[in-house]
Protein backbone atom coordinates (compact mmCIF):
# COMPACT_ATOMS: atom_id res chain seq x y z
CA UNK A 1 0.00 0.00 0.00
CA UNK A 2 1.42 3.35 -1.03
CA UNK A 3 1.88 6.02 1.59
CA UNK A 4 -0.11 9.19 0.94
CA UNK A 5 1.77 11.12 3.63
CA UNK A 6 3.53 14.17 2.18
CA UNK A 7 7.17 14.51 3.09
CA UNK A 8 7.46 18.00 1.65
CA UNK A 9 5.31 19.88 4.15
CA UNK A 10 8.42 21.68 5.35
CA UNK A 11 8.38 23.71 2.12
CA UNK A 12 5.09 25.29 3.16
CA UNK A 13 6.62 26.33 6.48
CA UNK A 14 9.73 27.58 4.67
CA UNK A 15 7.56 29.85 2.52
CA UNK A 16 5.91 31.16 5.70
CA UNK A 17 9.35 31.89 7.17
CA UNK A 18 10.29 33.76 3.99
CA UNK A 19 6.99 35.65 4.24
CA UNK A 20 7.77 36.67 7.81
CA UNK A 21 11.22 37.86 6.74
CA UNK A 22 9.79 39.82 3.81
CA UNK A 23 7.22 41.45 6.06
CA UNK A 24 9.92 42.94 8.32
CA UNK A 25 12.62 43.59 5.72
CA UNK A 26 13.64 47.24 5.48
CA UNK A 27 12.19 49.36 2.70
CA UNK A 28 12.74 53.00 1.79
CA UNK A 29 10.40 55.34 3.66
CA UNK A 30 8.33 56.26 0.57
CA UNK A 31 7.70 52.57 -0.22
CA UNK A 32 6.75 51.54 3.30
CA UNK A 33 3.09 52.40 2.71
CA UNK A 34 3.04 50.08 -0.33
CA UNK A 35 4.49 47.02 1.43
CA UNK A 36 2.58 43.92 0.25
CA UNK A 37 0.92 41.68 2.80
CA UNK A 38 3.36 38.84 2.19
CA UNK A 39 2.24 36.55 4.95
CA UNK A 40 -1.42 37.05 4.05
CA UNK A 41 -0.67 36.26 0.39
CA UNK A 42 1.12 33.05 1.29
CA UNK A 43 -1.53 32.06 3.78
CA UNK A 44 -4.29 32.71 1.25
CA UNK A 45 -2.54 30.59 -1.38
CA UNK A 46 -1.77 27.64 0.88
CA UNK A 47 -5.19 27.64 2.54
CA UNK A 48 -6.80 27.79 -0.89
CA UNK A 49 -4.75 24.91 -2.27
CA UNK A 50 -4.14 22.84 0.89
CA UNK A 51 -7.20 23.48 3.07
CA UNK A 52 -6.68 20.18 4.91
CA UNK A 53 -3.20 21.24 6.10
CA UNK A 54 -3.21 25.04 6.34
CA UNK A 55 -6.13 26.52 8.20
CA UNK A 56 -7.18 28.93 10.86
CA UNK A 57 -4.92 27.50 13.57
CA UNK A 58 -1.92 28.01 11.30
CA UNK A 59 -3.11 31.57 10.64
CA UNK A 60 -3.41 32.24 14.35
CA UNK A 61 0.12 31.02 15.11
CA UNK A 62 1.60 32.95 12.18
CA UNK A 63 -0.29 36.04 13.29
CA UNK A 64 1.11 35.70 16.80
CA UNK A 65 4.60 35.38 15.32
CA UNK A 66 3.95 38.51 13.27
CA UNK A 67 2.72 40.32 16.40
CA UNK A 68 5.96 39.45 18.16
CA UNK A 69 8.05 40.59 15.17
CA UNK A 70 6.18 43.88 14.76
CA UNK A 71 5.86 44.54 18.47
CA UNK A 72 2.15 45.23 18.11
CA UNK A 73 -0.69 44.37 20.43
CA UNK A 74 -0.59 40.61 20.94
CA UNK A 75 -3.37 39.02 18.90
CA UNK A 76 -3.95 41.91 16.49
CA UNK A 77 -2.29 40.34 13.46
CA UNK A 78 -3.49 36.91 14.59
CA UNK A 79 -7.06 38.19 14.33
CA UNK A 80 -6.42 39.71 10.89
CA UNK A 81 -4.77 36.57 9.45
CA UNK A 82 -7.45 34.34 10.94
CA UNK A 83 -10.12 36.54 9.34
CA UNK A 84 -8.36 36.33 5.97
CA UNK A 85 -8.06 32.55 6.24
CA UNK A 86 -11.70 32.19 7.27
CA UNK A 87 -12.86 34.21 4.26
CA UNK A 88 -10.58 32.31 1.86
CA UNK A 89 -11.71 28.94 3.23
CA UNK A 90 -15.38 29.91 3.07
CA UNK A 91 -14.96 30.95 -0.59
CA UNK A 92 -12.53 28.16 -1.45
CA UNK A 93 -14.72 26.11 -3.79
CA UNK A 94 -15.74 29.13 -5.85
CA UNK A 95 -12.38 30.87 -5.73
CA UNK A 96 -10.59 27.89 -7.24
CA UNK A 97 -12.92 27.99 -10.26
CA UNK A 98 -12.39 31.71 -10.97
CA UNK A 99 -9.91 32.93 -13.57
CA UNK A 100 -6.86 34.66 -12.12
CA UNK A 101 -8.18 38.21 -12.68
CA UNK A 102 -11.33 37.42 -10.70
CA UNK A 103 -9.22 35.86 -7.98
CA UNK A 104 -7.30 39.14 -7.83
CA UNK A 105 -10.54 41.04 -7.28
CA UNK A 106 -11.70 38.68 -4.53
CA UNK A 107 -8.27 38.87 -2.87
CA UNK A 108 -8.49 42.67 -3.07
CA UNK A 109 -11.84 42.63 -1.28
CA UNK A 110 -10.70 40.14 1.38
CA UNK A 111 -7.44 41.95 2.08
CA UNK A 112 -9.22 45.32 1.96
CA UNK A 113 -11.67 44.14 4.62
CA UNK A 114 -8.81 42.83 6.71
CA UNK A 115 -6.95 46.14 6.41
CA UNK A 116 -10.09 48.03 7.42
CA UNK A 117 -10.33 45.85 10.54
CA UNK A 118 -6.64 46.58 11.15
CA UNK A 119 -7.38 50.30 10.80
CA UNK A 120 -10.27 49.99 13.23
CA UNK A 121 -8.13 48.12 15.78
CA UNK A 122 -5.33 50.65 15.45
CA UNK A 123 -7.75 53.52 15.98
CA UNK A 124 -9.21 51.78 19.06
CA UNK A 125 -5.81 51.25 20.64
CA UNK A 126 -4.62 54.73 19.70
CA UNK A 127 -1.49 53.47 17.95
CA UNK A 128 -2.08 55.07 14.58
CA UNK A 129 -4.00 57.94 13.13
CA UNK A 130 -6.94 56.60 11.12
CA UNK A 131 -6.23 56.95 7.42
CA UNK A 132 -7.43 55.01 4.41
CA UNK A 133 -3.88 54.81 3.02
CA UNK A 134 -3.70 51.59 5.04
CA UNK A 135 -5.77 49.96 2.27
CA UNK A 136 -2.96 50.46 -0.29
CA UNK A 137 -1.11 47.26 0.73
CA UNK A 138 -4.27 45.32 -0.12
CA UNK A 139 -4.19 46.76 -3.63
CA UNK A 140 -0.49 45.98 -4.07
CA UNK A 141 -1.04 42.45 -2.74
CA UNK A 142 -3.93 41.87 -5.13
CA UNK A 143 -1.74 43.00 -8.02
CA UNK A 144 0.99 40.56 -6.90
CA UNK A 145 -1.46 37.65 -6.55
CA UNK A 146 -0.94 36.22 -10.09
CA UNK A 147 2.86 36.06 -9.68
CA UNK A 148 2.71 34.63 -6.17
CA UNK A 149 0.07 32.13 -7.24
CA UNK A 150 1.95 30.95 -10.32
CA UNK A 151 5.26 30.76 -8.46
CA UNK A 152 3.87 28.77 -5.55
CA UNK A 153 1.85 26.54 -7.88
CA UNK A 154 5.08 25.66 -9.71
CA UNK A 155 6.81 25.01 -6.38
CA UNK A 156 3.91 22.80 -5.33
CA UNK A 157 4.10 20.77 -8.55
CA UNK A 158 7.88 20.45 -8.48
CA UNK A 159 8.03 19.13 -4.92
CA UNK A 160 4.67 17.28 -5.12
CA UNK A 161 3.19 18.99 -2.07
CA UNK A 162 -0.27 17.65 -1.34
Amino acid sequence: MASTHSRNGWIVWLTFAVGLLLSVSPLPQFMEILRPLWLALLLAFWSLNLPHKVGMVTAMFLGLAQDVLYGTLLGQNALILTLITFLVLSLQQRLRMFPIWQQCLVILVIFGLAQLVQLWLSALTGNRQPTLALVLPALVSALLWPWVSFGLRGLRRRYKIN
